[in-house]
């Protein structure tokens, strides 16, 4: 398997996994990703070249946001301060499941962290979604806490809330990388 940097043209196929995602964490009885993500806002992410693609030959078994930038109002000032890079959308596709290919995902993203010049590879996950959180502690990550105010789109209670991190470290995760070298972050040391 390969990964490489989504493309405008991979928008409808991210789209459609978020879909499908939503439709699966809803079986589970999860209320994760049940609106719509605005697609103007993922082709803004593809085009900042964060969004990542895992692909089996021609078939996309799964996907990955990796970023420097957290979203507001989540991490401290003095978290900011030490060099991170933020998962977001991790997804694979419910035929790959059971492979362990979100968790190999994780691994690329923290090697990518670390030779980025990153000392954490940091998340938040759905703060009702204890199996994801789970599973998120199970990939090596520290649970640091629990935001349940300031949703920076409505005001309301936070759902994207429960934070985790892991030391960004070099990683064997066996996927051939096609993605350009990361850019150093700027406060690195």
């Amino acid at each position: 398997m390969r990964i490489s940097p989504a493309q405008e043209q991979d928008l409808p196929k991210l789209l459609a996994f978020r879909r499908e995602a939503a439709a699966w964490l809803s079986r589970l009885g999860s209320d994760q990703w049940q609106r719509p993500y605005p697609a103007d806002k993922l082709l803004a992410t593809i085009e900042a070249g964060a969004v990542f693609m895992l692909r089996d030959g021609h078939v996309t078994a799964g996907t990955i946001t990796l970023t420097p930038e957290a979203e507001a109002g989540l991490w401290s000032e003095e978290e900011l301060s030490e060099p991170s890079m933020f998962v977001t959308k991790l997804t694979v596709a419910r035929e790959y499941a059971g492979q362990n290919l979100g968790g190999r995902l994780l691994d690329w993203a923290g090697d990518r962290a670390f030779r980025a010049g990153a000392r954490w590879l940091r998340l938040d996950a759905w703060t009702t979604n204890e199996r994801l959180q789970r599973y998120y502690l199970a990939q090596g990550f520290t649970h640091v806490r629990t935001v349940r105010e300031g949703n920076a789109v409505n005001g309301g209670p936070r759902v994207s809330g429960w934070l985790a991190q892991r030391a960004a470290a070099r990683a064997d995760h066996g996927f051939a990388d096609h993605a350009p070298p990361p850019e150093q972050l700027s406060h690195a040391a």
